[in-house]
């Protein structure tokens, strides 16, 4: 069970298209870039470890092992510095998040 999503179950989130995951993910790191923007450092803190989840989830899903999981994981590992460094290019950031499924490009536009 998840932590800062407490009714979310892996089961659950694995039963989502990859469209919805992105998705989710992306709104956690839209939450975070407007508080970081606002000077809100421990609500966008708070985002981070949201999307923090939801990406280990995604990770950790079989549909994700035939492509993007590596993707997955760099972007993972670039966010966990974004506690030091809140004033990253938070658009670059869901950007690359929104390419790694064409249909959330089409949906988030």
């Amino acid at each position: 069970m998840a932590y800062f999503h407490p009714n979310l179950t892996e089961d659950t989130w694995q039963s989502l298209s990859k469209t919805k995951e992105i998705l989710n993910i992306g709104s956690e790191l839209t939450r975070a870039k407007i508080n970081f923007a606002k000077g809100y450092n421990v609500d966008g803190a708070r985002s981070v470890d949201r999307a923090l989840e939801l990406l280990d989830l995604t990770i950790g899903d079989p549909k994700w092992h035939g492509g993007g999981r590596r993707e997955l994981l760099r972007l993972r590992e670039y966010l966990g510095s974004a506690y030091e460094e809140p004033d990253k290019d938070w658009n670059t950031i869901l950007r690359v998040l929104l390419q790694l499924d064409p249909q959330a490009v089409l949906v988030h536009v």
